[in-house]
């Protein structure tokens, strides 16, 4: 009962609201374009996000605390002999991979001195400055000897033609680990690729060679000259590969990742354009019928001009409080779209229900009686779920900022289709109640007058006028749609046949059936070039590095972050048992092995081994470029103690596989929780990886869970719970296909795919609600006659929606970026299978399942009996006549 009462007040404010804004449609017509222009204005100075880890790096996270810890311990100044100072932050670099369209050696004498060429090409770039120009040894970073220090490949290729000049033959390379003129090891793994070996690990080819230039970034002056020496390094190596046409060379820089993920945005443009011509065309034609009065062509058009101006007033709200533009809000208009025009379609719907002899005031008051208890209750469904996503909770920023704009978006469609959209149906009621053209506004003849006039002007000025119609036809005036006709006609009828059910049925369960196979082998995307526009160097570099250098994983630091027993051979043997398994580029160990060497024990005491230890970085050559591993502490008694060090570890691991790596990364923590030695282990792309599969899942779990839980207690606010328990069940059916689906056609779990899920439950619901509350509401017929009434009442709003939605989507898929491409497959994916439920499984599920619906028996009704209405009627002559008036 109290459900009944809150369900006829609600309606009985949305008429009242729908009567006021009837009676006053010039200030809610034009407030919500000025409030748009005054807030969308500031969009014209819009900010870009530069940081990609800003926005895709989940915002708390260990592997963030433990940057921190590292860059405390060995700042980035103090890596000058590693080439791996990109091991704590990126920092500023030049990277080029050059390999052969042939497959041949990169070794060979040939392939040697072009890449020698190209190495002294790029020490040559110059950055004008005014009054200086930057070159490569302006910005470097610099060893104790104040000269450039360049990658190790570098050092073995110039002593590989040294070797070839003066005919030795002695001089081999080893994999991964290879032996300097100088006595010096260094790891070879990421510079030689595609590497065959001989016997002892001699290399015998390669097929791809990879050298890295960093660059110093200390300062703000230092770091634009940096960004502009990395944009003329990609201009050299380009103008390289021009003249040297049999070797195909791929640059990336630190710049690469940003501009490759913005660009997205540029090439969208023209897509984007073609999107909204599509979709206005479409919306026009869906609101259009042959009768020129009853036709609401301009309300297609006003409908999409609502959507519009809500997206620029949150996209003005978002500028004014600080908020930066990227990529993925290039989902915010497909996620108002869908939401938008649906509702938009639903009051078009309601109107042509209503009676053509009212006033406009009163149409207007039962369109909004009947169409904005559920559009309001969805437009909550989306404000919760999205609400939750730009929440604290959401750890990924570009996840979070996503939904505050949506949310905002949501709310001020609302508003405006409340105001804006209801104006406008208000001021096209008038023009239908005066007959006058829908579109040119002009008074339509009648129709004696209409027959002297040329065919194509009869066939423009179509009309049914009101005295044309019959009593019990005027419920049929809007019949001549299209959609309505087929869908009365045809569609109906054909989709509850006996015979088409089972057909549905097994359809579903072969859905059912492919939906838990893509479910089986879904796989979480953390791959960063998934965001980013294709045919760019961020895609090409990725995947010649996946290609090529795939045997090894990236460089691992090891962290001892307390000053512990290096003297003891026990806490020695503890630490190589810790890295056991890895290709170790350490101090400690190549010590150690010197001290075997020398027949040194290395249970030193004390002071004895941390002696030794600065004197070997003093006088033994090999272990010079150690000496920024380890940081030495003088205590007041002249004592040197050893409080941290760090070596580089590689794992024998496939770099392409993702889950391979983010499991090396959790057995290396859990192994640092209970070694006796205190240690930890950090890379850059850790940032990245650390609690994604939990910071990416959260959004989704907690909107879920909102979503269940606002279903829950709107329950008490709909007429019957029912209406919910179908509800909640058709959003695990899509969702779960969708999921499914979208594995299949390789689309990993990601931010935006994530982002789709949550608009996917939004998009069920919008589309199923009136459908199932019309079903479970309805009584005394059966259920097919209930599932025809329901997909007549509806399902013209839905298709109406669904068919432009689609045609905006389509332009989508043409644009060549990663990130719209996976925006495309979700979102089709959701409106393709909620179109399916929405037109094919529930209109045959329900009809044999809950709630059950009562047949109609006319004789045990004492409400249908038949009445008998007697009228006694006398004549002149005193005959009286009595005249029988049957009603139903």
């Amino acid at each position: 009962m109290l459900r009944q009462v809150l369900h006829r007040g609600l309606r009985t404010c949305f008429s009242r609201l729908g009567h006021f804004i009837a009676s006053h449609p010039v200030f809610f017509a034009s407030a919500p374009v000025l409030i748009s222009i005054l807030l969308g204005a500031s969009f014209s100075r819009y900010q870009v996000e530069e940081s990609v880890e800003h926005l895709l790096a989940p915002q708390h996270s260990l592997a963030k605390i433990e940057r921190n810890l590292v860059n405390s311990l060995f700042p980035v100044n103090r890596s000058k002999h590693r080439l791996y100072s990109d091991l704590q932050t990126p920092g500023r670099y030049g990277r080029v991979i050059v390999t052969s369209y042939q497959k041949a050696n990169m070794l060979d004498q040939h392939h040697t001195d072009l890449i020698l060429k190209l190495h002294t090409a790029v020490t040559k770039i110059q950055v004008p400055r005014p009054g200086f120009n930057y070159t490569f040894a302006h910005i470097c970073v610099l060893n104790n000897d104040k000269t450039c220090i360049v990658d190790d490949i570098v050092h073995v290729l110039e002593e590989l033609k040294n070797a070839r000049a003066t005919n030795r033959t002695n001089f081999a390379i080893t994999y991964p680990i290879t032996h300097l003129k100088d006595g010096r090891a260094v790891y070879n793994g990421h510079q030689l690729g595609g590497v065959t070996v001989h016997s002892k690990d001699r290399v015998k080819s390669a097929e791809a060679i990879q050298l890295t230039y960093y660059l110093q970034s200390i300062n703000s002056l230092n770091d634009m000259v940096a960004e502009r020496w990395e944009s003329s390094f990609c201009d050299t190596v380009k103008l390289f590969q021009k003249s040297n046409s049999k070797v195909k060379i791929y640059p990336y820089t630190s710049s690469s990742l940003r501009e490759d993920f913005q660009k997205t945005s540029r090439v969208s443009e023209r897509y984007l354009v073609t999107s909204l011509i599509l979709v206005v065309t479409m919306a026009i034609l869906c609101c259009s019928m042959q009768d020129c009065v009853r036709s609401k062509p301009w309300l297609g058009l006003l409908g999409l001009v609502t959507i519009s101006l809500a997206t620029l007033t949150a996209a003005g709200i978002i500028n004014l409080t600080g908020g930066k533009y990227n990529s993925t809000f290039l989902g915010v208009p497909f996620v108002m779209l869908g939401h938008g025009l649906y509702g938009t379609f639903e009051m078009l719907s309601s109107w042509r229900k209503t009676r053509e002899d009212q006033h406009v005031k009163e149409r207007t008051a039962e369109v909004y009686a009947d169409s904005m208890l559920s559009f309001s209750l969805t437009t909550a469904m989306y404000l919760v779920t999205f609400g939750i996503g730009a929440s604290p909770f959401t750890n990924i920023e570009a996840a979070r900022i996503f939904c505050c704009n949506s949310c905002i978006a949501i709310l001020f469609n609302y508003l405006y289709v409340l105001s804006f959209y209801g104006s406008s149906l208000v001021f096209t009621g008038y023009i239908e109640n005066n007959y006058q053209h829908s579109i040119f506004c002009r008074k339509v003849p009648k129709p004696d007058v209409l027959q002297e006039k040329p065919a194509w002007y009869r066939f423009l000025l179509t009309a049914r006028f009101s005295e044309e119609t019959a009593e019990g036809e005027e419920a049929n005036t809007y019949e001549s749609h299209l959609l309505v006709c087929f869908l009365k006609r045809y569609y109906c009828d054909w989709i509850t046949n006996t015979y088409v059910k089972p057909f549905v049925v097994l359809f579903y369960l072969i859905y059912i059936s492919f939906a838990l196979m893509g479910y089986l082998q879904v796989s979480e995307g953390s791959d960063l070039s998934n965001i980013v526009a294709t045919a760019t160097q961020t895609i090409e570099y990725t995947t010649a590095h996946q290609k090529y250098f795939n045997n090894y994983s990236p460089v691992i630091g090891f962290y001892i972050y307390e000053s512990i027993e290096y003297w003891n051979s026990s806490v020695q043997e503890d630490v190589l048992e810790y890295t056991k398994g890895f290709v170790r580029i350490s101090w400690f160990e190549s010590y150690l092995n010197y001290l075997r060497k020398l027949n040194v024990s290395t249970d030193l005491p004390k002071k004895n081994f941390t002696d030794m230890l600065r004197n070997s970085f003093l006088k033994a050559p090999q272990f010079s470029h150690f000496q920024e591993d380890i940081i030495f502490s003088k205590k007041y008694n002249d004592e040197v103690d050893v409080v941290a060090s760090r070596m580089f570890l590689v794992a024998k691991t496939m770099e392409t596989n993702r889950e391979e790596l983010y499991d090396l990364l959790e057995t290396l923590r859990r192994l640092s929780v209970t070694s006796k030695v205190k240690f930890i282990v950090f890379n850059p792309s850790f940032v990245y990886m650390d609690r994604y599969a939990s910071s990416l899942g959260a959004p989704l779990h907690n909107s879920c869970i909102s979503a269940l839980f606002l279903l829950f207690f709107s329950a008490f606010l709909v007429a019957d719970s029912l209406i919910n328990v179908w509800i909640t069940l058709t959003v695990v059916s899509v969702e779960f296909g969708v999921i499914g689906f979208m594995t299949l056609w390789k689309v990993e779990l990601d931010c935006i795919s994530v982002l789709c899920l949550i608009y996917g439950i939004n998009y069920t619901i919008d589309n199923c609600a009136p459908l199932l509350s019309t079903f479970v509401l309805g009584k005394d017929f059966t259920r097919t006659k209930w599932v025809k009434n329901a997909l007549e009442v509806h399902g013209v709003a839905i298709l109406q929606s669904y068919l432009c939605y689609i045609v905006g989507l389509f332009p989508l898929a043409a644009v060549p970026s990663n990130l719209t491409c996976t925006l495309f497959r979700c979102l089709f994916l959701i409106a393709f299978v909620t179109f399916f439920h929405c037109f094919a499984i529930l209109p045959v599920i329900l009809t044999f399942l809950p709630p059950s619906k009562k047949k109609r028996k006319e004789k045990k009704n004492p409400e249908n009996r038949e009445e008998i209405e007697c009228v006694e009627m006398v004549d002149i002559d005193s005959t009286r006549v009595v005249d029988q008036i049957t009603t139903v």
